[in-house]
């Protein structure tokens, strides 16, 4: 694809500086320290990579409004445009440079399929999938090879399942979500009454619903309420192997990374970022916007818009303080000790 030919695909560009060089013809994408001739690459503000500009051997790039990056990229004969959000701009020429394999219509032989399963129009079927019985799949979904659908699921439009993701009774999908490989959905929740006799389990009878664009990474885990419902709200985004409890109530637009844990009855307010290992306590209330960095463990709530870390958490700034004194707590103990002996 010749880069003016891209340009036609990037939202944002109409209007923008940008120049063609030789128009290059890109064949692929990489990083800007690691790009090819051949491919396009790009930077963005404030980028520990600026220096690599110098260096790079990317056909072209996108660049911020940077009147001196533009320079540098005309300069080294590299053809540029010019995006307020370059990130945006790439992930988008990734889609025309990487177009995804189109799937046909049809149900691959192996497949087993309940009588009782209603399916519409337009999906892709793989080998080796399980489809129980009064399952309903809306049109132009993709089903990999070896996912198994159990009784009882509802599957809107547009949605993917990647190999051997398992769906349990009680799930239901809305529109244009992706579930991928090894995550389960519906699985029961961790739910068990103490009796003199030992534990006794709490049926898991709820339902755990995703609603329109939620995306779950490979063997992460949605659990089954008692009763109500686990709910994940628009438009969220959930990592690699990550635990949601039953009962959870998330918001629009919530991003969680990896191996985020969060226990049952917890809720989350709208576009809530959780970084890595994040421990959520059960029935803990995050408010609107909230962002809790790495491995920071949440037992109460955290307001709107506040941003926390550490465990337990608290506000990030007092944590950076609390940081500051860690390494020099030894030194402080001595100092006290010697304080004492002195009086």
């Amino acid at each position: 694809m010749q880069f003016s030919t891209l340009l036609q695909h990037l939202s944002g560009a109409e209007n923008q500086p940008f120049n063609l060089a030789n128009d290059p013809e890109l064949n692929g994408a990489a990083a800007l320290n690691q790009a090819l001739a051949g491919e396009l690459s790009f930077l963005e503000p404030g980028n520990a990579l600026l220096a690599a500009l110098a260096e790079t051997q990317a056909s072209a790039l996108i660049l911020p409004p940077d009147s001196e990056l533009h320079g540098k990229a005309t300069e080294r004969g590299i053809a540029w445009v010019a995006l307020k959000n370059p990130r945006l701009g790439f992930a988008e020429s990734l889609e025309q440079l990487y177009p995804k394999r189109h799937l046909t219509a049809g149900i691959h032989p192996t497949a087993v399929i309940d009588p009782t399963a209603e399916l519409a129009a337009g999906i892709h079927v793989g080998a080796h999938v399980v489809i129980g019985a009064n399952c309903k799949i809306g049109a132009d979904c993709i089903i990999h090879p070896a996912v198994v659908i159990y009784p009882d699921v509802e599957i809107g439009a547009g949605c993917e399942l990647h190999a051997q993701a398992v769906l349990h009774p009680g799930s239901r999908l809305a529109e244009a979500c992706v579930v991928h490989s090894h995550a389960v959905i519906g699985s029961e929740g961790f739910g068990f009454v103490p009796t003199a006799d030992g534990w006794r389990k709490m049926p898991q009878t709820g339902l755990v619903v995703l609603e329109n664009g939620v995306e779950i990474g490979c063997g992460s885990t949605i659990d089954r309420p008692s009763v109500g419902q686990t709910r994940i709200g628009a438009g969220s985004k959930i990592d690699n192997l990550v635990q949601v409890g039953h009962g959870v109530s998330m918001g629009k637009n919530c991003a969680l990374a990896a191996q985020v844990g969060i226990a049952g009855g917890a809720k989350l307010g709208n576009g809530v970022i959780l970084a890595g290992q994040v421990g959520v306590a059960n029935r803990a209330v995050i408010g609107d916007g909230a962002i809790a960095s790495s491995k920071s463990g949440i037992h109460g709530e955290v307001a709107a818009g506040e941003v926390v870390s550490g465990y337990p958490a608290i506000p990030n700034r007092l944590w950076l303080r609390c940081s500051a004194v860690f390494s020099k707590l030894p030194e402080m103990a001595r100092s006290l000790r010697q304080l004492n002996q002195t009086n």
